[in-house]
C-alpha cells in the first residue's frame, strides 16, 4: 500500500530534508523511524526539500509499504522512533498514484522576522531578526507585483536546478502582529530560495532603502546579480501542501504559529 504522513519539525536541528552522507536530515530520521515501525527499509518522497534551519508545519510525504498496520500505528509508532524535533500528525492510505511532490497543486510558506532593538533568545532559531523599523504596508504593496504567472529568474537560487523558473504565484501578504512582520506566500510551487530571495528584497523597501517599485523592477530583469541578499533560513516555514480533494489529504493547520 501507499501512505501519506503529515509531518512536523524544527529545521534548526537538521541539515535540511534531503538524507546527506555526513550530516543529520529529517528525511533520513524519519525513514530510521519508520523502517522499525514496518520492519523493512522504507524510502519516503517528500512535498517540499526544505534547506538547512528552514523548518515546517505542514510537510507531506508518502511511502510504500507491504506492513499491515492501523493508521494509528504508523503515527504512533514512528513517534514513539523519531527525534523530539519531528513530528508525524496524521497518516493515511492513499492511491497508487498519488505523489507527495507531483501531485501538489500549491504549497504555503510563512516568514517570521521579528522587529524590535533587541533580539529575542527563545527565537534565535525560529524567526529573523531585524533591529531596524520596518514598514510592513509598505512590503505588502511592494509584494503584489509578484502575483501571476511570472519568470522568477531574479529569485531563484545560482544552484537550482528546477528545469524552467516559471511559476504561478497565487497570493502574498506581509503584515505587522506588534512586534513581529509576517511574509505568507502560496504559489503552485517555489524554486530553490526563492521564498528568501522574495524576502530579502522585500525587507530592503520595508527599510525604504529601495522604492516600492523596485520589487517590479526586479522581477523583469530575470537577474539575480540585481537582486537583494538571501534572507536567513531560520524564519521559513512551509505552511501547508495542497492537493485534489480525491486524493483524502488532511488540511493543514496553517493557522497557528511555532510555539
Amino acid at each position: 500500500m501507499k501512505i501519506a504522513l503529515g509531518l512536523e519539525y524544527d529545521g534548526a536541528a537538521f541539515s535540511g530534508w534531503q538524507t546527506q552522507r555526513h550530516a543529520r536530515s529529517v528525511q533520513a530520521c524519519l525513514e530510521e523511524a519508520l523502517s522499525k515501525v514496518a520492519n523493512h527499509p522504507v524510502t519516503t518522497w517528500c512535498a517540499g526539500r526544505t534547506d538547512a534551519g528552514v523548518h515546517a508545519m505542514g510537510q507531506v510525504v508518502h511511502f510504500e509499504t507491504d506492513a499491515m498496520r492501523s493508521m494509528r500505528s504508523w503515527v504512533l509508532g514512528t513517534n514513539a522512533n523519531l527525534p523530539r524535533e519531528v513530528a508525524v500528525h496524521w497518516a493515511v492510505e492513499v492511491s497508487s498514484d498519488f505523489n507527495a511532490r507531483f501531485s501538489a497543486t500549491a504549497r504555503a510558506y510563512r516568514y517570521l522576522i521579528h522587529n524590535q532593538p533587541t533580539r529575542l533568545a527563545l527565537w534565535s532559531q525560529r524567526a529573523t531578526w531585524e533591529l531596524r523599523p520596518l514598514d510592513a504596508e509598505r512590503m505588502h504593496l511592494a509584494a503584489q507585483a509578484l502575483i501571476g504567472e511570472h519568470d522568477f529568474s531574479s529569485f531563484r537560487a545560482a544552484g537550482c536546478q528546477a528545469r524552467h523558473p516559471v511559476r504561478t504565484l497565487h497570493s502574498i501578504s506581509v503584515s505587522r502582529e506588534e512586534s513581529r512582520v509576517v511574509l505568507e506566500v502560496e504559489a503552485n510551487a517555489f524554486l530553490q530560495h526563492m521564498v528568501r530571495n522574495l524576502t530579502g528584497a522585500l525587507l530592503e523597501i520595508g527599510r525604504s532603502e529601495r522604492p516600492v517599485e523596485w520589487i517590479g523592477e526586479l522581477l523583469a530583469a530575470r537577474d539575480r546579480t540585481r537582486a537583494g541578499v538571501t534572507a536567513p533560513p531560520e524564519g521559513l516555514y512551509l505552511i501547508r501542501v495542497q492537493y485534489p480533494g480525491h486524493f483524502g489529504i488532511p488540511d493543514s493547520d496553517s493557522t497557528r504559529f511555532p510555539p
